[in-house]
C-alpha cells in the first residue's frame, strides 16, 4: 500500500511539472494551488487532528510529520503546486474551494482521510 502511495504521489509530481511546462510552452495560464495535506486512516483522526490543530495545540507542519501515513508527511505534509485535474477529485474539490491558510475539514478519497491547507494559489 505504501509503495502505491508513494508512487502515486511521484506519478503526480512528474504529471504536474509536465503540465506546467506544456501550459508555459503554449502560452496557456493553469490556475493552480500550493497544498499540504495530513493522510489519515478515519475521519474521528482527521476530526481529532483538526481540532488540536485548530486549538493550536500543534502545528498542522508538525502533526503531518507526525500522524500522516502518506511520505510528504516528512515536509510536513507539502504537495508543493498542482493544476486542477491532477488529484483525485475529492481532493482537488476541496483544495480548490479551501480558503487561504485554514484547514479543510475532513476530505475522504480512496487513500483515507485528508486534511489539507492551502497556503498559495496562482
Amino acid at each position: 500500500m505504501k509503495k502505491l502511495l508513494i508512487f502515486t504521489i511521484l506519478t503526480l509530481v512528474v504529471i504536474t511539472t509536465m503540465a506546467t511546462k506544456i501550459g508555459a510552452s503554449m502560452n496557456q495560464d493553469f490556475t493552480q494551488v500550493s497544498a499540504k495535506h495530513i493522510l489519515v486512516s478515519s475521519e474521528k483522526d482527521a476530526q481529532d487532528l483538526k481540532t488540536k490543530i485548530d486549538n493550536n495545540e500543534i502545528t498542522f507542519e508538525e502533526a503531518a510529520k507526525k500522524y500522516s501515513s502518506c511520505p510528504s508527511g516528512a515536509q510536513g505534509g507539502d504537495l508543493g503546486y498542482f493544476p486542477r485535474g491532477v488529484m483525485v477529485r475529492p481532493f482537488e474539490e476541496a483544495a480548490f474551494s479551501a480558503e487561504l491558510n485554514k484547514v479543510t475539514n475532513p476530505v475522504q478519497t480512496q487513500f483515507g482521510w485528508h486534511l489539507i491547507k492551502v497556503t498559495d494559489r496562482k
